[in-house]
Formats: structure tokens, C-alpha cells, sequence
């Protein structure tokens, strides 16, 4: 996530932020289009620079945090089968990093 982050200039880099800090304001009531469900506990936040479209890959944690777990540039009408199979082993992992704490 971070890696994505960084890799944008500034402007896309500040229009995807501002996406995460109206999920942290608004929380689980954020409504589409910033925000929609994708697969099971899976969402995601939505953001359009330009023609360009952006999705930050997410879930609500138990301890009420929201993890932000896999970013891309879509570039189909579809997510990528592939980035939420990343999202959702990523998302796996910390659940069991929370049953182990």
C-alpha cells in the first residue's frame, strides 16, 4: 500500500488520501460512491483522478480499525480477480495476527 502511495505524484497521491480520511470521518456509514462492498467483509474506496480510477482495498477490523490492505489503478470494468485475492490473504493474515494478540 505504501509502495502505491509513493509511487504517485503529489495530486493523486493527495486525492487518494483525502478518500482515506473521509472513511476515517465518516466511518462504516461512508456511502458509495466513496465507498462499496466488493466480497464478504472486503470494500472498497473509490477515487477518480482525471480519467483515471483508483481503488484502495479494505475491511473493518474487529478491534474497530479499518485496514487498508491492497491499492491499484483500475484499468477494467472489473476488479482484477488477482488484487482481491491479494487483499483478502492480506486481510486473512491480520485477522490472525489479531487472534494471536
Amino acid at each position: 500500500m505504501r509502495e502505491f502511495l509513493d509511487g504517485l505524484d503529489k495530486r493523486r497521491r493527495a486525492k487518494l488520501l483525502a478518500i482515506v480520511k473521509l472513511l476515517e470521518e465518516e466511518g462504516p456509514t461512508l456511502p458509495f460512491p466513496y465507498s462499496s462492498q466488493v466480497r464478504g467483509k472486503l470494500r472498497e474506496l473509490r477515487a477518480h483522478y482525471g480519467r483515471e480510477i483508483y481503488r484502495v482495498l479494505y475491511f473493518g477490523a474487529p478491534n474497530r480499525t479499518f485496514v487498508l490492505l491492497h491499492a491499484l489503478e483500475k484499468r477494467t470494468e472489473k476488479l482484477p480477480e488477482r488484487d482481491i485475492s491479494v487483499a483478502e490473504t492480506r486481510m486473512e493474515q491480520h485477522l490472525e495476527k489479531l487472534k494471536d494478540n
